[in-house]
Order: C-alpha cells, then sequence, then structure tokens
C-alpha cells in the first residue's frame, strides 16, 4: 500500500490545491521571465512569484506530511520563512548591480527616476 492510498481527503485537497497554485504562479512568473523585453521588468516576475509559489508548494509539503505522520511537521515553516527573508534582498541586490552597471556604462536606456536616483559623485 502506498503513502498517498492512505491519506485523508481533508488532508490531501487542500495539499493538492496549493502544489496546483504553486506550480501555477511559479509557472506564471517564468513566463514573465520569458516574454518581458528589459531586465529590470524581467526581473519581476521570478521575484514575486518565487516567494509565493514557494510558499504555497513548502506549505502543501508540510500539510502532506503531518497528515502522513499524524505530528505537526514544521521544518517547512522555517524554510518559508527563510525564502520570504531572502528572496526580497537578494532581488534587490541583483537590481541594484545592474542599475550600477549600466550608469558605469553610460546607458541611456535605463529608466530616467533610476538615473535620478543613482548618481555617482562628479570628480
Amino acid at each position: 500500500m502506498n503513502d498517498v492510498d492512505s491519506l485523508p481527503m481533508w488532508g490531501a485537497l487542500p495539499a493538492a490545491l496549493l502544489l496546483i497554485l504553486g506550480g501555477t504562479i511559479v509557472l506564471i512568473g517564468s513566463l514573465g521571465l520569458l516574454r518581458l523585453p528589459s531586465f529590470y521588468q524581467r526581473i519581476h516576475g521570478p521575484a514575486i512569484t518565487i516567494t509565493l509559489g514557494a510558499g504555497c508548494i513548502l506549505i502543501a509539503s508540510m500539510i502532506y506530511f503531518s497528515v502522513l505522520q499524524s505530528r505537526p511537521v514544521i521544518h517547512e515553516l522555517i524554510i518559508t520563512a527563510f525564502v520570504f527573508m531572502t528572496s526580497p534582498v537578494v532581488t534587490m541586490m541583483i537590481m541594484r548591480a545592474a542599475v550600477y552597471r549600466d550608469l558605469r556604462a553610460g546607458r541611456q536606456d535605463m529608466d530616467a527616476s533610476a538615473r535620478e536616483i543613482f548618481r555617482f559623485p562628479r570628480k
């Protein structure tokens, strides 16, 4: 007998729905990465959706293993908290590095507000 066969419906249904929702959100984010034209637009798709999609998948895993083992499994909560705290910071650092790179290269296709905010001092 498989473990999935012994899982009650009240545990299997939310886990399945969260897996489908998380997979759909991650798929939408990856499509945004492929379709948007500039780096600054492309970074938003995965940055926003990875947090929500990974959160849904990790909560589905927590529900599945909690129901299967008949005890609370909280490892996924720690992973979710880590992803929620680090993903925005990493995205911000990548975007800031891209802005500085474009400023150093003297690119004119940057957004005007980004040029105003990030200026190198004149020597």
